[in-house]
């Protein structure tokens, strides 16, 4: 697949987008607007404990908009800049805020749209597409073919989480709160089935070198895949392509591939 197109020396400045969010919690997000009209438009989900500005998410964002695209990331509830209570958190809660975005990118006048989910962002995405008609391709990266998968990020808190109700986990080397509910939610979900009845375009992107979802997960979200499907694998990136040169080869495949599907 292609490089990422280069940047447009005339890119607009972000447009700061707050809304509600599926709790009812003020949701932020950033608008990534072309220079000349809109030829479609992306939704963007950002993974567990990160957000709307992690780099994954702002180099897809410019990427998608120097194409021609309007590119829309925003923060689930509870993360970034939006409200809320992210020990409150369930995977169901960021099903609903995918809606909500998609459907505030309607509101704003820009249709049917593409929609990226990366990590648990993914699997979020995946449920939340099999909601949404409006959404016409998806792409997942990293993402998890099993929702319960995230448990292995505080698989030493867990016994406290479930015993106690609320308690401090540690992911990532950082310290978040969480609620019991997370874990009793993320057994309600299967992704797997979502994937198997999704009727639209499907891409996986994964790196075999990611140690916090591995490619195991993105073969199995494939092969459950019966539509228009394509599975992107790297040798490396890890899980979030920190390198900024893998970074851009595998933005470049995701507007490649909106580009074709959009």
């Amino acid at each position: 697949m292609t490089n990422t197109p280069e940047r447009s020396p005339e890119r607009p400045a972000e447009e700061e987008i707050r809304f509600v969010g599926g709790s009812a919690a003020e949701l932020s997000g950033v608008l990534h607007r072309p220079v000349e009209r809109a030829k479609g438009s992306v939704l963007l989900a950002h993974c567990f404990t990160c957000s709307k500005d992690i780099h994954t998410m702002t180099r897809l964002a410019n990427a998608l908009s120097d194409a021609g695209f309007a590119a829309f990331r925003f923060d689930f509830t509870g993360r970034g800049d939006s409200d809320g209570d992210f020990a409150k958190k369930t995977l169901s809660g960021n099903v609903s805020d995918v809606v909500r975005a998609a459907t505030t990118l309607i509101e704003m006048g820009f249709g049917p749209c593409g929609l990226i989910g990366h990590s648990l962002g993914g699997a979020a995405a995946i449920l939340a597409a099999k909601k949404l008609k409006t959404v016409r391709s998806l792409v997942t990266i990293g993402a998890p073919s099993n929702a319960n998968h995230v448990r292995h990020l505080f698989a030493d808190s867990e016994a406290e989480l479930l015993r106690e109700g609320r308690a401090d986990v540690r992911i990532g080397g950082r310290t978040f709160e969480l609620e019991a509910g997370f874990v009793h939610d993320l057994q309600t979900h299967d992704v797997l089935d979502a994937v198997s009845s999704l009727d639209r375009p499907y891409l996986v992107v994964h790196a075999d070198d990611d140690t916090t979802v591995p490619v195991t997960e993105a073969e199995a979200l494939f092969a459950a895949a019966t539509g228009h499907k394509s599975f992107v694998r790297y040798a490396d990136g890890g899980h979030l392509f920190g390198d900024r040169a893998l970074a851009d080869r595998m933005t470049g495949d995701v507007v490649e591939w909106f580009e074709a599907t959009l």
